[in-house]
């Protein structure tokens, strides 16, 4: 059987009521004399243990509001005696207007603000330390704040508040003025009272009082000073010196929010600075007279422009606004080239480039001479290129080192360009003129690697081009002439060239050109069985070398000039014919004197010399193979005996009789060649050289009357591509709407050409006659007729 025992109570007798009244009073009578050693930094004399005991009994014993209410009220006290002794004496006069002043009277009193917190602090650590017990036990039962944070509160009412805090801020903002205007203040002295105002927070409010009171007086001033700041720099800088100006400026701000304000307040700073100084400014500045991005490019100040990309980057408006600039600079200097171009009316050149060639007759015939001031009209197509091309690599340049490869520029630059370029009319027939020149003498002497830098220049600039199909025309009849004329400087450089071109255009655009090169190598087979040939039987008198071309890769304007050879020229041709054919059935040889050159030897009355002269010269030449020094033959005569056209006798009869070697004599003397001339055999020609090649004059570039014809010709083939475009897509599609088809046409022809909208309806409106296309019943769309 268990036994159970009852718990023994132990009695404990509370205190006796007076002995603890008693107890109460003595207690806070030493505690509140320690705290007041406390404040009068005493506190090494004092015992913790002892001061923390007076504390725990006080609340232990029922007393906490009276021990709470006490130390606030001794704190307060001490706060009010801090501000009388440090601050109210430290509050500047406000009489003085020099900086320096100013300054030293503003960091006297944030000095003594900081003072007077660290004091504070420095007792309130003290204290929170003896009242643990007290916020532990009796600041969360009566909900009221601990300790630490009465005394901020206390702080804050007591010493940041009117007058006090006015005359705070006033000193943060007059010194932050004074930095802003180049003197030095102690950043020290700002930073030790900003982080004050940070650590002191309203109540029942997050915001601290820097948040709710400082940093919007600073943002409040900084508008103003930087509003007034704009108009100041505008008036007396230029634009690399006001853009220096800003981008100081912007440094000094972020080092000072870095250094003594709050982080937070940089970005409305920045955004201040940012809305002053460049928003309402980006356009005056990049235009200013004299010293704005056109000025900046034209001097090379790649720092600056650098500079003005970086800050304008920074605002929403400031690229747009760059762009824009950029792109008229660009397009300015565009027609300027452009308009260099075209200032002298067109003239005539030496075929083979040499502009010596040519004499210039002075003085007697002023009415049939030219002058010889101004370049000729092939310098200025090379020198247009050239332009271009140094233009391009000045902006590229810019766009790389300055603008920091910025896509969107780059879409600007290349808008620009392509602009420029298109308003000039025969900038196809300029870029082929370059590219002509290049590689058929520019190039000599040149490594591969140099080659190849030549060749990528110019196609940077036919990319430009929206009429590739009239460059390809030009381009066509210049491959010709050094394929045939033998003026190529190198087959890799040709080849290379075409390369190129095809990786830009396409195989369809460089399809007929590699046929040129076919039929060269075709052509030089021929002659060698040729040769082979004639050995076996008897030869011509005159040995020929024969290119035969195909009349579908080759250009068709080189069959349009003829004549009638002489009978010594007409037995070698039909000794060719005769073994061509023998070997090529169903074929038809139609000769082309106009691209043909002859080397002949030629009895002087001093010596021979070796000539080399066109074929249509050498028609001309053989006219005076027995003629004496009394004899002459007309104009007339010549165009009758050779049936030359008047255009290529005039120009063949002017290199022989008007050049520098004249080799016939016109009667009258003259530059021109006219229909009442007559001429003669030089028989007292002398010159040094034993060979001489006579080279024609020519026009390289076109008279507004070919160019006419040229462009009649472009705009034909056009209509001819335009339809079978059209066909092509709606045999695919079958049925399309109008604009859909007018998409898809503009978009298959932008390789070659932009085309019109105007003339591709006219084309569907062809086809639709012609029954290609049939137009649907509700008038928007057509069907494809098989």
């Amino acid at each position: 059987m268990a036994s159970t025992r009852r718990p023994v109570k132990t009695k404990i007798k509370p205190p006796r009521k007076h002995e603890s009244e008693v107890s109460l009073d003595e207690t806070w009578l030493h505690l509140s004399a320690n705290i007041r050693e406390i404040h009068n930094k005493n506190a090494s004399n004092l015992s913790f243990e002892e001061n923390y005991r007076y504390a725990y009994n006080m609340v232990l014993y029922k007393n906490g509001t009276v021990l709470y209410k006490g130390v606030c009220q001794l704190v307060a006290e001490n706060i009010d005696r801090l501000a009388q002794r440090e601050i109210i004496p430290a509050f500047p006069s406000g009489s003085s207007k020099d900086p320096t002043q100013q300054s030293q009277e503003g960091e006297f009193l944030l000095r003594a603000v900081s003072r007077v917190w660290n004091d504070h602090t420095g007792n309130m650590s003290k204290l929170r330390d003896i009242l643990k017990y007290m916020d532990r036990v009796y600041t969360k039962a009566n909900d009221v704040p601990e300790i630490w944070d009465a005394g901020l509160d206390l702080f804050l009412k007591h010493i940041i508040r009117p007058p006090i805090q006015d005359h705070i801020i006033s000193a943060v903002l007059s010194l932050i003025r004074i930095e802003r205007d180049g003197y030095v203040i102690s950043r020290s002295a700002v930073k030790e009272c900003v982080d004050v105002l940070l650590r002191l927070s309203i109540e029942h409010d997050s915001k601290t009082v820097y948040k709710r009171d400082l940093e919007p007086a600073v943002l409040k001033a900084s508008e103003i000073f930087y509003s007034a700041e704009g108009k100041h720099l505008l008036e007396t800088c230029d634009a690399p010196e006001y853009l220096r100006r800003v981008e100081g400026r912007l440094d000094s701000e972020q080092a000072r929010t870095y250094h003594y304000l709050y982080s937070q307040t940089g970005d409305p700073l920045k955004e201040i600075l940012e809305r002053n100084l460049l928003t309402q400014n980006l356009s005056t500045v990049i235009s200013m007279p004299n010293s704005g991005l056109d000025v900046m490019v034209d001097l090379d100040k790649l720092d600056d422009l650098n500079r003005l990309y970086r800050l304008f980057i920074m605002v929403p408006n400031g690229l747009p606004t760059l762009r824009r600039s950029f792109k008229d600079s660009i397009l300015r200097r565009g027609r300027e080239i452009n308009l260099a171009s075209t200032s002298v009316d067109a003239g005539q050149d030496v075929d083979d480039g040499d502009l010596n060639d040519v004499e210039t007759t002075k003085g007697k015939d002023k009415s049939q001479g030219r002058a010889a001031a101004g370049p000729p009209t092939l310098a200025l197509a090379l020198k247009w290129v050239q332009n271009v091309l140094d233009l391009k690599d000045k902006f590229d340049c810019i766009w790389r080192r300055a603008f920091e490869n910025n896509r969107e520029l780059e879409s600007s630059l290349n808008e620009a360009f392509e602009d420029f370029i298109n308003l000039n009319e025969k900038s196809p027939e300029y870029i082929s003129l370059s590219i002509d020149e290049n590689l058929k003498k520019g190039l000599k002497g040149k490594t591969d690697i140099e080659v190849d830098v030549v060749l990528d220049k110019t196609i940077t600039v036919f990319r430009y081009i929206t009429e590739k199909d009239a460059f390809e025309r030009y381009y066509k009849n210049h491959l010709a002439k050094r394929l045939l004329l033998g003026r190529s400087v190198s087959d890799d450089a040709e080849r290379g060239m075409l390369a190129k071109l095809k990786v830009e255009c396409g195989y369809q655009f460089t399809q007929k050109l590699e046929g040129m090169f076919h039929d060269m190598k075709i052509s030089a087979d021929t002659m060698q069985a040729y040769r082979k040939h004639l050995e076996g039987t008897s030869a011509p008198e005159v040995e020929i070398s024969v290119t035969v071309m195909t009349s579908t890769f080759w250009p068709m304007s080189h069959s349009s000039a003829s004549c009638v050879f002489p009978d010594v020229l007409i037995r070698a041709c039909k000794s060719f014919e005769q073994f061509y054919l023998s070997r090529h059935s169903g074929r038809r040889l139609a000769w082309q004197p106009s691209l043909g050159n002859a080397d002949i030897r030629v009895q002087f009355k001093i010596r021979k010399h070796d000539v080399n002269v066109s074929t249509f010269a050498l028609v001309i030449l053989l006219l005076f193979e027995k003629s004496t020094d009394d004899e002459f033959l007309t104009y007339e005569e010549l165009k009758t005996a050779t049936s030359i056209p008047d255009t290529e006798l005039q120009r063949h009869l002017q290199s022989l009789a008007c050049a520098k070697f004249k080799i016939l004599k016109k009667h009258p003397p003259g530059r021109d060649v006219h229909p009442s001339d007559s001429f003669s055999f030089n028989n007292d020609f002398t010159c040094p050289m034993q060979k001489i090649k006579i080279s024609t004059v020519s026009a390289k570039v076109e008279t507004n009357k070919e160019r006419k014809e040229t462009r009649d010709r472009i705009d034909e083939e056009r209509q001819h591509q335009t339809e079978a475009c059209i066909v092509r897509i709606m045999k695919n599609r079958k049925h399309m709407t109008h604009n859909d088809l007018l998409n898809e046409v503009t978009r298959q022809l932008a390789s070659r050409f932009q085309p019109n909208p105007q003339n591709i309806k006219k084309r569907i409106e062809g086809l639709i006659d012609r029954e290609y296309l049939e137009r649907c019943e509700d008038r928007k769309s057509y069907n494809y007729l098989a």
